[in-house]
């Protein structure tokens, strides 16, 4: 591989973030969205995110492709819930494999070292040995596991809550 760069995504990188999204959409129960997003409706979730602050959105790139993004969004509307943000991390079908995840969430986790953020979460669908060894070694413990909340592809889906502290020390 040539070198990777970690950058804040920009409104331009919308079209490949939602090609990346829309494989696992239509391929695996990664995500329990259906439906494929086209960029105009993918645009209030990138909304979201700022180049700094607790809302941030990372993009790995390799000779002008992205191969993958992470990010942190709110976990809850509440005030209360503000220090506590939600992770999402996904690679390029082509990345899988090479490190781009624990590339982009060290660059994030770094990222928010000197933001107001008390706790991270994530959750991800199992069974998904790779996303739970990823989860793991950034320092998250499972705290609980949500039996079949989401129906997909005719079965039901098992989801890992996980969190951890936002400083590691």
């Amino acid at each position: 591989m040539s070198e990777i760069t970690i950058r804040a995504a920009v409104r331009a990188d919308l079209p490949r973030l939602t090609e990346i999204y829309n494989y696992y959409v239509v391929n695996t129960p990664v995500t329990f969205d259906i439906e494929p997003y086209t960029v105009e409706r993918r645009e209030s979730w990138f909304a979201q995110f700022q180049p700094s602050g607790r809302y941030r959105l990372l993009v790995a790139e390799e000779s002008g492709s992205i191969l993958g993004y992470a990010g942190t969004a709110r976990f809850r509307p509440k005030a209360a819930y503000d220090t506590t943000v939600e992770t999402t991390i996904y690679c390029a079908q082509q990345a899988v494999g090479k490190g781009i995840g624990s590339r982009l969430y060290g660059a994030l986790f770094d990222s928010l070292k000197d933001e107001d953020v008390h706790r991270i979460v994530a959750g991800y669908t199992l069974p998904n040995p790779a996303s739970a060894a990823l989860h793991e070694r950034f320092g998250f413990k499972t705290v609980g596991i949500f039996t079949e909340n989401g129906r997909k592809f005719g079965r039901y889906w098992d989801v890992a809550w996980n969190e951890r502290p936002a400083k590691v020390t």
